[in-house]
């Protein structure tokens, strides 16, 4: 048994998050969560939202509101919408609790102390109709490399080179159009190029593991060619406050120098509740752990080259040495899993021109799992992909409907129409075996698969099960047995087929897990399989105000394994699990994409 982090991405605290950003961080995290919980490892899985940093500001000017206010009714949004879909963080929180600043300061402090933070003077953008400062990432220009237009202060999509506002041709401010203001400030810089031998040696070593995935290992490395000091502070007044500068309020730490610090923050609150505080230092500290960071493509740069310097610096491991901070040496991540984008009806994304779905919107007319399902088979795992809504109806009808859903339907069905329990076997013969035989090995070529980081090939191994035991039903034609002579025959076939389900559904719980409950329950079983998360609302533990999280109780959970079915368990006529959609609805929901976009 392992000890094993999921780390996933922060959502964003400036909207709701639509179907795009769960299909980078979500499901992956919580299919390859639950499944490692399954296979006998100690999973903390931790998250929360992100709430400092420009975009919270400009948004909260624009509403009228604080940025606290935005903030506050943005996480309680995602909160919900998470719960929805049925991810199992141990701890969803937040970045404005006190024990977040504390966790950070402590952080910088001791990467600070050890060298690795620089002051220097350099240009700040800056809105000349506001005054307020402009990040990076609210500033579009040319490339200076690849003169690609669209490129960003902090970074170019196009070459993957790391920029600085001022490398940009023709900078405009992303908020008004306006070209920015460029004047002289004081920062705290991080020193990569003295972290980047030490950064350079572990990409290399999880290069030669072969499991991170090419495009991110590629990316990763590639960054290292043109590393420079980067800006750890901004001129802001909104975020956490730089210790040693408490004297000049309008100057904070990046909001990506906070974010990722996250996940420890998150792991140390999680620890401080359970009651046991020094509880993170086994997911932290042990050498020995595995540690998995979920995200989308563009945030591969803060996670494999940021975090990790921040990280080394703090463990004394960079070119001037040092020795350890408070949270002792830190484990680097074992693997970026980073996916690519999901584009929408072949557009990209976009709140502001209303080519989105919300999660809050999907769930309220279709099935979480039936989401789960499409982000699962036909996600951005390894490339762009794009959802469609006729792709949604028709994955959702012929796939999970027609395939999972009539297997489930027709075993309970004709179990609770010619026995009413579910039936001891007698004589196995060769059908028999091979189908119970083919799912036992399914559970051996799944979990390897969503142990990789392959989800969209596990789901559709454990499809092609689904499939296999379909088949069986019609080989065997156990609704055409209807003499006393051909009971025990019935019998043993409706035991396998309740055996065959069982076991599918084991399999198919990380990836669908409202419906595996369902699943478990019209087979007589009393037990929930997939144990789903909840929120609690708590009180800030150092003094601040109360706040939702996310948490859980996932201990419960059947062995990734083979499960022998409860025989005797009484079965009923099963209402259907999954619901068919009707073809017209992809017309549908694109007129009202379309009307949407022209308001």
């Amino acid at each position: 048994m392992s000890t094993v982090l999921s780390a996933v991405a922060w959502p964003y605290a400036n909207g709701p998050r639509h179907i795009g950003h769960v299909a980078g961080f979500g499901v992956p995290s919580d299919v390859f969560s639950r499944y490692m919980r399954m296979a006998g490892h100690d999973v903390l899985m931790v998250s929360g939202t992100d709430e400092h940093g420009t975009p919270i500001l400009v948004e909260a000017d624009k509403e009228g509101v604080t940025a606290q206010e935005l903030a506050d009714r943005n996480n309680r949004l995602i909160v919900e919408d998470l719960v929805a879909l049925g991810l199992s963080y141990d701890l969803f929180t937040r970045t404005t609790t006190r024990n977040h600043y504390q966790v950070v300061q402590d952080m910088f402090v001791a990467v600070r102390d050890n060298g690795y933070m620089i002051e220097q003077i350099t240009s700040g953008a800056i809105s000349p109709s506001t005054g307020r400062t402009l990040p990076d990432r609210y500033i579009e220009g040319t490339c200076p490399i690849c003169k690609a237009g669209g490129a960003r202060g902090d970074q170019c999509d196009n070459c993957g080179n790391q920029l600085d506002p001022t490398d940009l041709i023709d900078p405009v401010s992303r908020i008004n159009g306006e070209t920015p203001q460029f004047v002289e400030t004081s920062h705290w810089f991080l020193d990569l190029p003295a972290l980047a031998a030490e950064l350079g040696r572990w990409l290399d070593e999880r290069e030669a593991t072969g499991t991170w995935r090419p495009n991110v290992i590629r990316f990763s490395q590639n960054i290292l060619e043109d590393i420079r000091p980067r800006a750890m502070t901004r001129d802001i007044d909104w975020g956490i406050p730089v210790p040693g500068w408490e004297d000049q309020p309008n100057k904070r730490l990046y909001v990506w120098f906070d974010a990722v610090i996250g996940y420890l923050s998150a792991s140390i609150e999680w620890a401080r509740r359970s009651g046991d505080p020094e509880a993170w230092r086994r997911w932290w500290n042990d050498p020995e752990t595995l540690s998995y960071y979920f995200m989308g493509k563009d945030n591969i740069v803060f996670h494999s080259q940021i975090w990790p310097a921040e990280m080394i610096a703090q463990n004394g491991k960079g070119d001037k040495g040092g020795e350890p901070g408070r949270f002792g040496e830190l484990n680097l991540p074992t693997e970026v899993v980073s996916s690519e984008f999901l584009t929408m009806e072949g557009k990209k994304f976009s709140s502001s021109k209303r080519v989105v779905i919300y999660v809050r919107d999907m769930l309220k007319t279709y099935q979480p799992d039936a989401l789960r399902y499409f982000i699962s088979a036909a996600g951005p795992e390894n490339q762009d992909s794009d959802f469609t809504w006729v792709d949604f109806v028709s994955r959702t009808n012929n796939e999970l409907v027609a395939g999972w859903g009539n297997l489930v339907n027709r075993t309970a069905a004709m179990i609770a129409k010619n026995v009413g329990e579910i039936p001891a076997a007698g004589d196995l013969e060769e059908v028999d075996e091979k189908l119970l035989a083919a799912i036992r090995e399914g559970f051996d070529t799944v979990g390897r698969l969503i142990e990789s980081h392959r989800q969209r090939a596990a789901i559709a191994e454990a499809m092609r099960l689904v499939g296999e035991a379909n088949r069986y039903v019609s080989e065997t034609e156990p609704f055409k047995m209807k003499s006393a002579e051909q009971r025990p025959r019935l019998l043993t076939v409706l035991h396998v087929l309740a055996q065959a389900v069982t076991d599918l559904n084991t399999m198919l719980s990380p990836f669908l897990p409202h419906s595996a409950n369902a699943v478990e329950k019209a087979l007589g079983g009393e037990r929930q399989i997939a144990p789903m998360p909840r929120i609690d609302e708590v009180e800030d533990l150092d003094g601040g105000h109360g706040y939702p999280i996310i948490t859980g109780d996932y201990t419960d959970v059947p062995a990734w394994a083979h499960r022998p079915v409860g025989v005797g368990q009484t079965v009923v006529k099963p209402s259907g699990i999954f619901v068919k959609l009707d073809p017209k609805i992809a017309e549908e929901e694109l007129e009202r994409l379309e009307a949407a976009a022209e308001q």
